[in-house]
């Protein structure tokens, strides 16, 4: 698929200002459109939009097709009758931070006001009201049934992971889900409920972006987390063993990022069987992103085409083997049952033939980052000069530090190099890799919010390999001004984007 020469900004929705400890998807995510189309741009790209697990990573999620209902916004069901500002104020005792989220303190507060909104709707609501939800169950009993039972029995098993269940429960006896199906009817409903506002929200909030022609890039994990429901309720998918253990779990050899790999410990897709299946689960998880998104983003594009096993049990990633996977038929499959595949191929790292091979065999963008650009221990071509049109460049990704703190603790021969190509100086190399990315023959060209704000490395998104203190950026209230815009804009039309 073809994409038109544009640019955007990247900013997941929890980045987002507003009150109660996290960005939603109200008033300040319908600013920031606003904000999209004063500025010229036709893009905007974020994470994973799930249920965040531990760690609070958006790509470690207990659904691949589900929504995150931390992004809720309180403020639309209170405009709906779902709720009252009395009973927000009722439990407004958290004293949030502006400056980052607290997962904790959020989820433990906005699920009050969540039940309390399922409660007034299962008394109060409207016929109408009542209809939508009846149909939006009924159009997504595919997967929403087995997702809010599998997170019933979760908040039921004390939040343990599916394969800490007792065991007519974790291999998924059918009477006993029958009898709990019904013992846990209101849990259930209530799960269902918040899957139900978060899809009415967010695709409000996209039709309201796509009626100004912008389009939203999202992201999607390769690999669906082990305590999901899609491992719980397709476990044939996945190389367990009769315990529902992971025989191999993945990763990433040692790169960039860290010495050791990356351990992410997800399981390991069982192909053979994927491939037996015409490989439908994978269909209909892109049918559904696609839904959410315009055009998607495949996180570890590489894993497609060969993957990194690690054995179940190994405490880093640096003991594992490449095994080929089956990519061509995948996308053959995919291309037969959805048409054209608007999907970009997130190639960094290294790259072997094959994974080349199959990219451009289907005509996907990969990616360019400018701060890989300019490391001189690093052999690469992500200088603008070296670019293809059909790539996607960004100064930064979510993984990257921000250019500010990449460049700040930068060797003095990196600092060199970005000044002498760049032509520019200490004080405005932010500008001037923005300059770059949008100069450049890139069908797209991308920038994370935190560098277009000239951010430091404190408003780093994520530090690959550690854990605490990821996703937790927000963007402060009065950020995005009329200057900005206009500069940005400018920009944007003297590179014709």
């Amino acid at each position: 698929m073809e994409f038109k020469r544009s640019s955007g900004i990247l900013l997941h929705p929890t980045s987002l200002p507003g009150k109660y400890g996290i960005g939603t998807l109200g008033r300040e995510a319908y600013k920031f459109v606003d904000f999209l189309v004063e500025s010229g741009q036709k893009i905007w790209q974020i994470l994973p939009l799930g249920p965040t697990a531990f760690g609070n990573s958006p790509y470690q999620c207990f659904s691949s097709v589900a929504g995150n209902p931390l992004l809720i916004d309180l403020e639309e069901l209170t405009e709906e009758g779902l709720l009252t500002k009395t009973d927000i104020e009722e439990h407004d005792l958290f004293k949030f931070n502006d400056q980052v989220v607290d997962y904790d303190e959020v989820r433990h507060f906005k699920y009050l006001l969540l039940r309390k909104a399922y409660n007034n709707f299962t008394l109060n609501s409207t016929e109408a009201l009542q209809k939508k939800f009846e149909i939006f169950c009924n159009e997504n009993s595919h997967w929403l049934k087995d997702y809010s039972l599998f997170m019933s029995l979760k908040v039921y098993f004390d939040n343990a992971s599916w394969y800490e269940w007792a065991d007519d429960f974790k291999f998924r006896k059918k009477e006993a889900l029958n009898y709990f199906e019904q013992k846990l009817h209101d849990e259930t409903e209530f799960q269902q409920f918040i899957q139900y506002k978060f899809f009415d929200q967010w695709l409000a909030l996209k039709e309201y972006a796509n009626s100004f022609d912008i389009k939203i890039i999202g992201d999607i994990p390769l690999y669906v987390s082990y305590d999901s429901a899609d491992a719980w309720v397709h476990p044939d998918n996945f190389l367990f063993d009769k315990n529902c253990s992971p025989v191999q779990v993945a990763g990433v050899p040692p790169d960039y990022f860290s010495e050791t790999g990356q351990l992410w410990g997800n399981p390991i897709y069982n192909w053979e069987m994927l491939e037996k299946n015409n490989f439908t689960w994978w269909t209909g998880r892109i049918k559904a992103n696609l839904t959410l998104y315009d055009i998607i983003r495949i996180d570890h594009f590489r894993g497609l085409s060969e993957y990194w096993a690690i054995l179940f049990g190994e405490e880093t990633a640096v003991n594992g083997k490449w095994i080929a996977a089956p990519g061509k038929k995948l996308f053959d499959t995919l291309l037969k049952e959805l048409g054209d595949l608007p999907i970009i191929a997130e190639d960094l790292g290294v790259m072997t033939e094959d994974v080349e091979e199959l990219r451009d065999a289907f005509g996907f963008p990969g990616m360019k980052i400018l701060q890989f650009a300019f490391d001189s221990e690093e052999e690469n071509d992500y200088l603008p000069h070296t670019y293809i049109k059909n790539c996607i460049v960004y100064t930064g990704t979510h993984d990257n530090n921000t250019i500010r703190g990449w460049y700040e603790g930068t060797t003095e021969e990196n600092k060199k190099h970005v000044k002498e190509y760049l032509d520019c100086d200490d004080k405005n190399v932010c500008s001037a890799m923005i300059r770059a990315a949008w100069a450049s023959v890139a069908d797209f060209a991308i920038v994370p919010m935190q560098d277009l704000l000239e951010l430091g490395e404190d408003a780093r998104m994520n530090t690959p390999g550690t854990t605490g203190n990821n996703w937790q950026w927000r963007m402060k209230k009065d950020a995005l001004t009329d200057e900005l815009a206009a500069r940005l804009k400018r920009m944007t039309e003297l590179f014709w984007r």
